[in-house]
């Protein structure tokens, strides 16, 4: 995966990244082993960049809130 960078902002670059890995990956750990990183050194970027993490998804969200009205 290539990504083109607007400028040279070093904060821009690695919220970015982040970002990426994130998407690409799916999970927390399997966006920090792409990014060469702890899980717990990714934790503090996603917090240092206001990341929203997991991404809302309303229809994810949905979904699980009608099946556990129906299981009721």
């Amino acid at each position: 995966m290539r990504l083109i960078l607007e400028d040279l902002n070093l904060n821009a670059a690695e919220r970015m990244l982040c970002v990426e890995a994130l998407n690409a990956a799916g999970s927390i750990v399997e966006a920090a082993q792409l990014l060469g990183i702890t899980r717990h050194a990714l934790k503090r970027r996603i917090i240092k960049h206001r990341i929203e993490w997991p991404r809302p998804n309303s229809t994810v969200a949905s979904d699980s809130a009608s099946v556990s009205a129906s299981a009721s």
